[in-house]
C-alpha cells in the first residue's frame, strides 16, 4: 500500500483515502476479486486507477458510455498516468496507432467498450502484454434485474474465462439492490464475502420531492434565482426537455441534450456544460453516465423516473466534489402513466415487466412516503437506514402531523369491499360518490362505501390513496392494469389496532451564495482551462478551490497543503492561482487567516458573532464586510438569533411603510417565491427586507 499512499499523495494531491477506498485497493492489490458498491462520487475509479499506476502490465477499464472514456482519460492524463481509449469515435489510423501503443507497453489504463473484446486486432495488441487488471463499470448493466440491462455486459464474462491466464475482476457500480449484487457475483465468479458496500448515504446531498407545482413556471423562477449555478434538469421524454429547454433558455444559460438531437449536437451541448460555457443541462436520461463534472450544485427531475436506482444515480450527479448540493423531484400523477406505459412498450419478458412495475411501485413510494427520503433510498438498498437525516422535504416540514385514521379506514374500507378487484381511480371515484355511468353499471354505488368522501375531490382522494400505497398500508399488484390490496399493515388499522397520521406538504425555497475568492478562483480556473482547452474540474474541484477560498494561501508551500493540490498540479499551476490569491492579502477584516493551513475545511460564521456586532449597532451590509460572509448568511443567522430570544430589533430593519408593501404584496402573490413579491412590491424593496418580513413577520 505504499506505492498507492505515494500516488495519492504526489499525483492526485490528497492526503487520505475516502471511506472505502484503502480497503478497496487494498484487496485488489492483494489479487483478490470484488465487487464494489459505491455511491456516485465516491471515488470509485480512483479504485482502479492507483492500482494501475501500481500494478506491471495493463489495467483493462470496460465502459459503457464513450463520453466516460473521454473524460476519464484525459483526467488521469493531466496527472500523469498514460492512460488511453479505443472506441468507435477514433478513426482507424488514429485507432491502430494505439493499439500500437497497447502492444508496446506504453500504457497502463486501457478503456474499451464490452463490444470491442472479441476483435482480433485488439486482442492480438492485448495479447503482447501483460494483463494486470480488469475493472468493469457500470456493473449493474450486467444484471437483468438492475435498471440499465445491456445485453452486450452478458459475453464479458465468457470472454474473461476464455483468456489463456486467470485475470483478476473488479466489477464496479453505484446502485445495486441486494438481488442485483448478487446476480453480478454469480456471472463473475465473485466470492459475495468480497463485496465492498461503502454505503449509498450522500451526506452533502439535500434530496426534496415538490408536489402540485406549476411545474414550467416553477424550473423559470428556480434557474433565475440560481443564475451561475451549474445544474441539470433531467425530462422523461425528448417532448418534455425540449420544452422545458424553450421556457428556461431566456431565463439562464441552457443547453440541451436527448438521444434524437444529432451526434454533432450532444456533443457540443455536452461540451458547453462540462467547461462551464452553459449553466444548466436540460436532458433526458440519455445525459450522464459517464460524464464527471464535479461542481453540478443541484438535479431537478421535472418527471418521475421508473425506478429508485435511476432517480438516485442521476441525482448523485449533483455535489460530486463533496460539496452541498439539491436533488429534487418534481412529482405529477401522469408520470406514473408515463413510465407504466414505457414499460408496457418494452420488448422485455414478462417476468421482467413484472419486475420492472414493481420497482416502479417503490418509486412511487418514494414521492408519497411521509418518512425521511434519505432512509428511504438507504433501507431500498438494504441498508441500515440510521437516524433520518435532519435536511430533507420530509425532516424540515413545520408544522405537526395530522390524524388521518378515520379516512384511511374509509378507503381501506372500500379496498375490501370491492374486494380487492380495481385500481387507485375506481376506488377513488366510489368514494366521492361519482355519477360515472361504469360505476353505476357495475353496481359499485350500491356499496355502504359509496360516497363516504364526497367532500373531496377524485384528485385529493387518489393522492391519499398514494400515500397509503407509499406507507404500506396498500398495495399494488405488479401488472399493467395493478388493482389495490389491503396489506398486513392496513388490516391492523382497519380493526382499530393502528392510527394513520400524514404531515400537511409544504413549499422549500432555495436562495444560492457565493464568496468573492472563490468567485475570482473559478474565473482563473475557467481562464486556465480555456486556455488548454480541458474542462474546468480537470484543473482543481470546487471543493478544493472554496478551501483555497477558506485558507487564502499566500506562498506555494501552504498552497500545497490544500486538498487536492498534487505536486505535478502545484508545478503546472500553482503560480497562477497564487497570483490570484495574493490579490486579497490586504483585504482587511475578513476574517480568512492569511497563510495558514486549515484541514478542516472552509470558515463557518460564528451566530455569537454576528450578534455582538449587530447589537453593537451594526447594519447586516456592515456586519457582511467587517466578518467577510455574504450578507444573505449574516441575516439568515439574525433571524434565526431573533427565533430563538438570542437577540431582538431584527424585524425593525425593516421600514414601516416597506414593511407594509411587502405584506400586501405576499397576500396577492404568496410566499413560496422572493421575486414576485418584490416586483409586486416595488424597486425601493429589497430581498433582505423580504426575507425578513416573511420569517419574523
Amino acid at each position: 500500500m505504499d506505492q498507492a499512499e505515494h500516488v495519492l499523495r504526489s499525483l492526485y494531491g490528497y492526503t487520505a483515502f475516502r471511506p472505502g477506498q484503502q480497503k478497496i485497493i487494498e484487496s485488489i492489490l492483494n489479487k483478490e476479486d470484488a465487487l464494489v458498491i459505491m455511491p456516485t462520487g465516491g471515488g470509485k475509479s480512483l479504485c482502479y486507477q492507483i492500482p494501475a499506476a501500481v500494478l506491471e502490465g495493463v489495467t483493462l477499464v470496460i465502459s459503457p458510455l464513450i463520453a466516460l472514456m473521454k473524460d476519464q482519460v484525459d483526467a488521469v492524463n493531466e496527472i500523469g498516468i498514460r492512460a488511453t481509449y479505443i472506441n468507435s469515435s477514433l478513426s482507424k489510423a488514429e485507432e491502430r496507432k494505439r493499439l500500437k501503443d497497447v502492444a508496446d507497453g506504453n500504457i497502463s489504463l486501457l478503456y474499451v467498450a464490452p463490444e470491442r473484446l472479441y476483435e482480433p486486432s485488439f486482442q492480438a495488441a492485448l495479447a503482447k502484454q501483460p494483463l494486470a487488471l480488469i475493472a468493469i463499470d457500470e456493473a449493474h448493466c450486467m444484471s437483468q434485474w438492475g435498471h440499465d440491462f445491456r445485453p452486450s455486459y452478458l459475453t464479458m464474462a465468457n470472454w474473461i474465462e476464455s483468456l489463456p491466464e486467470k485475470v483478476q475482476v473488479v466489477a464496479l457500480t453505484a446502485t445495486a439492490t441486494p438481488d442485483v449484487a448478487r446476480d453480478i457475483c454469480r456471472r463473475l465468479h465473485i466470492d459475495e464475502n468480497n463485496q465492498h458496500l461503502t454505503g449509498f448515504k450522500r451526506t452533502n446531498l439535500t434530496l426534496r420531492v415538490l408536489k402540485g407545482q406549476k411545474k414550467i413556471a416553477f424550473l423559470q423562477q428556480y434557474v433565475e434565482a440560481n443564475q451561475g449555478v451549474p445544474g441539470i434538469i433531467y425530462a422523461s421524454t425528448r417532448k418534455e426537455a425540449e420544452a422545458i429547454y424553450r421556457a428556461i433558455d431566456g431565463k439562464t444559460n441552457a443547453v440541451l441534450y436527448h438521444g434524437g438531437l444529432p451526434e454533432k449536437e450532444r456533443t457540443e451541448s455536452q461540451e458547453a456544460f462540462v467547461y462551464d460555457r452553459a449553466d444548466v443541462m436540460v436532458a433526458t436520461n440519455a445525459f450522464g453516465m459517464g460524464v464527471n463534472k464535479a461542481n453540478v450544485r443541484y438535479v431537478l427531475h421535472a418527471n418521475m423516473p421508473g425506478t429508485l436506482e435511476a432517480y438516485y444515480q442521476e441525482a448523485g450527479r449533483a455535489g460530486r466534489d463533496g460539496e452541498p448540493s439539491e436533488c429534487m423531484l418534481l412529482y405529477q400523477a401522469q408520470d406514473v402513466q408515463t413510465q407504466r406505459f414505457f414499460i408496457e412498450q418494452s420488448d422485455a419478458s414478462e417476468e421482467k415487466r413484472k419486475h420492472d412495475f414493481e420497482k416502479l411501485q417503490w418509486m412511487s413510494r418514494y414521492a408519497h412516503t411521509n418518512q425521511c427520503l434519505e432512509q428511504f433510498i438507504l433501507s431500498y438498498f438494504g441498508e441500515d437506514a440510521g437516524e433520518p437525516c435532519g435536511k430533507c422535504s420530509n425532516c424540515k416540514r413545520e408544522g405537526e402531523q395530522q390524524d388521518v385514521t378515520r379516512d384511511a379506514q374509509k378507503v381501506l374500507s372500500c379496498v375490501v369491499r370491492v374486494k380487492e378487484r380495481f385500481g387507485k381511480t375506481v376506488i377513488a371515484q366510489v368514494l366521492t360518490g361519482s355519477k360515472n355511468k361504469k360505476i353505476e353499471q357495475l353496481g359499485l354505488d350500491k356499496l355502504s362505501t359509496y360516497g363516504l368522501m364526497k367532500d373531496r375531490s377524485a384528485k385529493e382522494v387518489q393522492a391519499f390513496i398514494d400515500f397509503l400505497l407509499a406507507e404500506q398500508y396498500i398495495g399494488l399488484t405488479p401488472a399493467s392494469y395493478p388493482t389495490i390490496q389491503l396489506l398486513p399493515k392496513g388490516a391492523a388499522v382497519l380493526k382499530g389496532e393502528g392510527q394513520v397520521y400524514q404531515y400537511k406538504e409544504t413549499v422549500e425555497r432555495t436562495v444560492s451564495d457565493e464568496d468573492p475568492i472563490f468567485a475570482a478562483l473559478r474565473a482563473e480556473r475557467k481562464a486556465l482551462a480555456d486556455e488548454q482547452g480541458i474542462p474546468p474540474y480537470l484543473i482543481f474541484s470546487d471543493k478544493t478551490l472554496r478551501e483555497m477560498a477558506a485558507v487564502v494561501p499566500q506562498s506555494l508551500e501552504t498552497l500545497a497543503t490544500i486538498s487536492g493540490v498534487g505536486e505535478h498540479k502545484l508545478s503546472k499551476y500553482g503560480e497562477a492561482f497564487l497570483k490570484t490569491l495574493t490579490q486579497f492579502e490586504k483585504r482587511e477584516n475578513t476574517g480568512l487567516p492569511m497563510d495558514k493551513a486549515q484541514s478542516t475545511g472552509h470558515k463557518r460564521v460564528s451566530r455569537e458573532e454576528v450578534i455582538k456586532h449587530f447589537e453593537a449597532g451594526q447594519a447586516p451590509a456592515q456586519i457582511a464586510a467587517t466578518l467577510g460572509f455574504s450578507e444573505q448568511t449574516i441575516v439568515k443567522h439574525l433571524i434565526e438569533a431573533e427565533k430563538n430570544n438570542e437577540t431582538t430589533g431584527v424585524a425593525k430593519l425593516v421600514e414601516k411603510e416597506k414593511a407594509a408593501l411587502i405584506r400586501q404584496a405576499i397576500k396577492e402573490v404568496g410566499s413560496s417565491y422572493l421575486k414576485p413579491i418584490k416586483e409586486h412590491a416595488g424597486e425601493g424593496v429589497s430581498y433582505t427586507e423580504i426575507r425578513i418580513v416573511i420569517e419574523l413577520g
